[in-house]
Parts: structure tokens; sequence; C-alpha cells
């Protein structure tokens, strides 16, 4: 293993003239912090900068974030995807405000328990806003760390983890855990990426052991992912005069957004009529308005868009029982709906 104080000088001299300039990185606000890192959870730090400023401007302190309705929490969410990480942030910014006097917690074992917060996450919070010297371990660091240590293992196996986590705790300088820790994310996300790394213009090619080996681009060993599985599903415009049917999701997919009519495992304009029928919606077949495509991480949605016209309005009853609203053009501009209903909102707006 690369002996510590032969690469991370190097490491640290190259992040401070080589880092990019981003928001988060002029704070060290803890909860600034954590609203960074959970938005770059899957997603790309270009998308993400307008989004940390917007959501910070609607939600400036922890407080502000926990007293919001989860919908409005959701809509200032839409377009992120993977909408889980908006419902744990306004879950822990309600138990941090319960539970720690709206205090953000300073320790790595604290941060864990709290809703969406794992091992990188807390590692990323308690080192750069509390300077506690804690890794911080993501694929940009298992990736860098495997080819600058030689591990030549499956990096998402826990005794793996562990031999990283063990050598980076080891390295991390004292008094420089925040510099340090992002020093590597910065480099993973830059210079050694997936597949075929940067080499010519790393800081740390001199004490690489895979760059030495020449095996750089085949590292590192990771698990093989299963394809998303595909899946039929009719979406159903449902209107009535100016509105549009929509439902609150219930199932753990897309859970607390507002979704049109959808039918899984559905193809054609009968079954997805019948569809809506079996729940109690007696309907006309307008128009077929075209297909989309949604790739969600472990299943495809193949949308196809049906507009059905009511023929009589639904009772209050079916509206409560099934989290339904009847809603006009602007109400619906105003709702939480996600990135997979895009092209389906677009045509209910122009409807309306």
């Amino acid at each position: 293993m690369t002996p510590r104080n032969e690469w991370i000088p190097a490491l640290l001299c190259w992040y401070e003239t080589a880092k990019r300039d981003l928001p988060w990185r002029r704070t060290g606000d803890p909860y600034a912090v954590w609203i960074s890192e959970i938005m770059l959870q899957q997603t790309r730090v270009e998308a993400v900068i307008a989004y940390y400023r917007r959501f910070l401007k609607a939600f400036p302190t922890i407080q502000a974030l926990a007293d919001a309705p989860q919908e409005t929490v959701l809509k200032a969410w839409e377009g992120l995807g993977y909408y889980s990480r908006a419902r744990n942030m306004h879950k822990a910014a309600k138990m941090i405000c319960d539970s720690y006097g709206g205090v953000f917690p300073g320790s790595y074992a604290e941060l864990r328990k709290l809703p969406g917060i794992g091992g990188y996450t807390a590692g990323a919070i308690a080192s750069i806003a509390f300077g506690k010297p804690v890794p911080a371990v993501d694929g940009n660091v298992k990736r860098v760390a495997s080819r600058l240590f030689g591990i030549r293992e499956n990096v998402n196996r826990p005794a793996v983890i562990r031999v990283i986590r063990g050598a980076l705790t080891g390295a991390i300088p004292d008094g420089q855990a925040a510099l340090f820790n992002q020093a590597l994310m910065e480099l993973g996300a830059t210079v050694c990426i997936p597949h075929t790394p940067h080499c010519e213009t790393c800081p740390l090619a001199g004490y690489c052991d895979a760059y030495a080996a020449g095996d750089a681009d085949s590292l590192p060993v990771i698990d093989r992912k299963k394809p998303p599985r595909e899946v039929s599903v009719a979406v159903c415009l449902i209107t009535h005069h100016n509105a549009v049917l929509v439902f609150k999701r219930r199932e753990r997919l897309l859970q607390g957004l507002y979704v049109f009519g959808l039918a899984e495992d559905i193809t054609d304009t009968a079954g997805a009529q019948n569809h809506l029928a079996e729940r109690g919606l007696k309907t006309r077949f307008i128009a077929d308005l075209g297909n989309a495509r949604h790739v969600f991480t472990h299943r495809v949605w193949n949308m196809t868009i049906y507009r059905f016209e009511l023929l009589k309005s639904p009772g209050a009853a079916f509206l409560r029982e099934n989290d339904a609203l009847l809603v006009e053009k602007k109400q619906l501009k105003a709702l939480p709906l996600p990135v997979a209903m895009k092209a389906a909102k677009e045509a209910a707006l122009k409807i309306l």
C-alpha cells in the first residue's frame, strides 16, 4: 500500500489549484453541506447547482425545512428525481428540530441516526462541516482508492469497504479532514474517472499501484448491475370540462407525488378504459397522445399517453378514497409531479 506521506501532499496541492468553484464549497454550514450532499447523490453537479440555490432560498434554515409541508418540499425538489431523498430530508429536518434543538449533530455516529444519511453522507458532513477525521467513501473515492492502493476485489463488499475506510482514516492529515475528503472526491469526479482515467494528468500517477500495473481502466472491481425491468404503462389523462384527474401516489415508487391515471402492463385503449371502469370511472376515449419513456433505477416505464373524458364528475368519496384531485391548469402547475410525468403533464396543460 502506498505510504501516507508520499501521495497526500501531492493530492492536496493539486486540489488547491484544480478544484471547481462550486457554491457548497464556499460554506461550512452543516445544513447547506447536507443539502448539497443529498442532492449530489445520483445527480450531476451541473444539474444540482441551480436546485441547490433555489432550495436554500426557499428553505434557508433547517427549521424552515422542518416546518414546510411535505408537498411543498417535493415541489421544490421536482425534476431532481429519486424523491425518497427529499422525503428523508424532510423527516431528518423534523428530527433535528425535535430531538437536537434545531442544532445539526456533529458526530459521525449521531449523523448516521438521521433518515437518509448513510456512511458516505455522514462522513462528508462530519469532516467538511465539523472537521472530524472520518473518511467520506462514495463511488468516486472507492474508485480512487482501488487504483491507488491496488485493491482488486469487489469494492462493494463490506470487508473491502472496511479496508478502504481504514486506509483512508489513517491517511487523513491532522486538521485537514475537509480538504482531504473533498480532494479525493474531486480527483474521482474529474481525473480518476470510470473506464478511461486521465492518468497522464493525475497528481497521484507516480504513487498509483494500478497505473504502475497498467490496469487502471479495469478497476474498480464491482458487481454487475441487473438491467432494469421494462414495464408497459398506460398513462390516462382523465379530463372533465377544464380539469384533469390526478392521484397522489401511495406506492413506494414516487410516493407522495401526483401522477395521472396509471395502469401497468396495459398497452391498448380498451385495456386502459377497462382499468378505469374497474376503479369506478366511466369514460369516453378521446385520443392517443403518443409515447414517453422514463428510466428508474430498477425499471423502465414505456408509456402510452391516452386522453379520456369523464362521463360524470367523480364524487367526493372517490376523490377521498383514492387520494385524488380534479385540478385546473393553475393547480396542476403548482402540484409536485415527477419527471416521469413530464410528457403527460405537457399534454394535459395544452388540453386545459
